[in-house]
């Protein structure tokens, strides 16, 4: 079915999407007290990520058939997470601590508990929901949601095979998936501007983020050097030369144990973007022991942020608002699960002092995966970001176990 939206060509897509990136960059950094107010309440990456949203709700692009996504996902995000990845201090991201992966692992588990209390509240409203047991009852959809919001694509669909779900309810549960974890992160995105506020009112340890945070600052400080031609060509050629030999080997393993070891799909094995992303997070991170790191001496981060809006922009035109009010009831139990999921984390993290960057990587690596988490953590600081993208990594490991867990649990309560 041909797009009705007005601009179908990707080219001009693109065009539209880097000039609004240049515009929020370009109006960010300005000196005009109107710009400076603004931004004093909006933060300039929520921006780049709703702006966007707005062309595919009002129908300018339809960011459901542009391959936009796909091309900045399996191709740019790659290589900014090499980018991002190299000079990394791996010594200070361990030495985080364990309250990283501890907000990951709540982060799970209240989405584990989330799904079934969401459909027995909303049941309360429409009884319906519940006492059903069809291949398209709400609960076995909802178990797609589940995969998809612990792990990721991969899971999602072997939650659709183990639990036969029907195509109708798995469509919605789609729609539902992509809107309420594109609101929860542009929460996230806002939350992240005020971090410094939150953590203080929190009383959170904040010290080994700041470490970190200014190691890389001091480093910047002490090499950092106008990049020269030489030295933008090299980055480059990293970050889309480690790129391809990824896809190389992601296009060998995925199929290979698809083929030989059809159980290896519980792992997301069978995936190849899970492979992609497994590849490149390692050469990045076995570069960031050799003479390579220097390369960010001469804005290897930069660059890696660049691709990183681009990708921001894209997750962003996949977001049409006005789909809320197609299937408001199934957006309501999205809601309450995603609701019953922050608050858990945030009960968790006042607990135990945790610093906003755990909560908000940790429910972002569970929720939008390693396509996500690391923008996330990057709005904090762009050294940050590798922490995202290895609990992403873990989620897809921990995915199709949880999920299914959230089945069992949906399935007592809805039959």
């Amino acid at each position: 079915m041909a797009s009705t939206a007005l601009v179908t060509n990707d080219a001009v897509a693109l065009g539209i999407l880097v000039t609004i990136l240049g515009f929020v960059f370009y109006t960010s950094s300005s000196s005009h007290p109107f710009w400076q107010k603004f931004y004093r309440f909006i933060p300039a990456l929520l921006l780049c990520y709703f702006l966007p949203s707005l062309l595919n709700t009002f129908g300018v692009i339809d960011g459901g058939t542009s391959q936009l996504y796909y091309v900045a996902s399996r191709y740019l995000l790659p290589a900014c997470l090499v980018l991002l990845i190299l000079s990394v201090d791996l010594k200070a991201i361990l030495g985080l601590g364990p309250k990283a992966v501890i907000m990951f692992l709540t982060g799970t588990v209240g989405i584990v508990i989330g799904g079934p209390i969401a459909l027995l509240v909303v049941s309360f409203i429409e009884p319906s929901l519940i006492g059903v047991d069809s291949p398209d009852a709400v609960w076995r959809g909802m178990t797609t949601l589940a995969g998809s919001w612990i792990g990721g694509g991969a899971n999602q669909a072997a939650m659709k095979e183990i639990y036969e779900v029907g195509g109708n309810i798995f469509s919605v549960m789609v729609t539902v998936d992509v809107i309420v974890a594109n609101i929860w992160m542009a929460v996230l995105l806002f939350m992240a501007s005020k971090a410094k506020e939150i953590d203080a009112k929190t009383g959170a340890d904040t010290s080994a983020i700041e470490t970190l945070k200014n190691k890389v600052e001091q480093y910047h400080a002490e090499n950092a050097r106008i990049p020269s031609l030489r030295d933008l060509m090299l980055i480059v050629a990293v970050g889309f030369g480690i790129t391809g030999v990824a896809h190389i080997a992601a296009d060998f393993l995925g199929p290979y144990f698809e083929a030989n070891y059809p159980w290896t799909e519980d792992y997301s094995l069978t995936s190849k973007f899970f492979w992609l992303v497994v590849i490149v997070t390692t050469i990045g991170l076995a570069m960031s022991f050799s003479p390579m790191r220097h390369l960010e001496a001469a804005g290897a981060s930069k660059v890696a942020s660049a691709f990183l809006y681009i990708l921001v922009a894209t997750i962003g035109l996949h977001m049409d608002v006005s789909k809320v009010l197609d299937t408001p009831l199934y957006f309501l139990v999205g809601i309450i699960w995603m609701i019953v999921h922050a608050g858990f984390m945030l009960l968790i993290a006042k607990l135990i002092k945790a610093p906003l960057f755990y909560m908000a990587v940790g429910s972002q690596a569970n929720v939008g995966g390693a396509a996500s988490a690391p923008v996330v953590a990057a709005a904090f600081h762009p050294a940050l970001a590798p922490v995202g993208v290895l609990l992403a990594v873990f989620g897809y490991a921990l995915g199709t176990y949880m999920a299914w867990l959230c089945g069992q649990l949906l399935q007592a309560v809805a039959v």
